[in-house]
């Protein structure tokens, strides 16, 4: 796990010290894609404040957690698979697949996605 928010990649995305294809963005929030996609559309929402997993930014502040949810369903809205379906997933801990430890959502979709996952 990361150390400090200093040492953290999406923190910087949000500083905009790393550069990142960023399709949507709130107060609260950032989408960018995914640079290394698994589905047409592979989007990442994070909020802009740094919480390491997905239990500790609903225990933070469940108001951010909804505003990247929300965050979420525009980026599945505005890439057109709203309709055909799409998967919000959350990695918490690196038995899940974690690799950066601020909390982020996948937007997975424009493909069939099996079930379950893998």
């Amino acid at each position: 796990m990361e150390a400090s928010t200093a040492d953290c990649l999406f923190c910087k995305i949000v500083a905009k010290e790393v550069p990142a294809t960023v399709v949507r963005e709130t107060g609260t929030a950032l989408a960018f894609r995914d640079i290394n996609p698994q589905a047409p559309t592979h989007v990442l929402v994070i909020p802009k404040e740094h919480h390491p997993t997905a239990a500790e930014l609903a225990a933070a502040s469940p108001a951010l957690l909804a505003d990247v949810v929300t965050l979420a369903a525009e980026v599945a809205a505005e890439d057109g698979v709203d309709e055909t379906g799409y998967r919000i997933v959350f990695n918490t801990g690196p038995h899940a697949g974690q690799t950066v430890f601020h909390v982020h959502a996948h937007v997975l979709g424009g493909r069939g996605l099996e079930w379950p996952p893998g």
